[in-house]
């Protein structure tokens, strides 16, 4: 039988090295839920989401990414995904320690 992936995307965190995310580096670990918080404000991006973990800040999907996602958010959609980490590497560049996907939610 057919079952398709839940996963949509996966990526590495936009901006990890600007924001906090070298504090939440240690706590954070593969499998652990992502805060997705779109800002439609930002003043760089008005499709940015933003992804924290337990509120500190760590970066953004990636804006080649977030298009077709932050559509879904603003028509209300937000709480079909979930955000997970896949991968920690603490000893990559910045722009590369943390993998993130996101999936649509189990409707069951």
């Amino acid at each position: 039988m057919y079952e398709p992936s839940r996963n949509l995307f996966s990526f590495h965190i936009a901006g990890f090295q600007h924001h906090d995310g070298a504090l939440a580096l240690g706590e954070l670990k593969a499998g652990d839920t992502l805060e997705l918080v779109p800002e439609r404000d930002n003043p760089y991006d008005a499709e940015a989401i933003a992804v924290k973990f337990h509120g500190t800040m760590l970066g953004y999907i990636p804006a080649d990414s977030v298009g077709p996602l932050s559509t879904l958010f603003f028509y209300g959609h937000g709480a079909a995904f979930e955000c997970r980490v896949l991968q920690v590497a603490p000893e990559r560049s910045p722009w590369h320690q943390i993998r993130a996907a996101v999936f649509v939610r189990d409707a069951r």
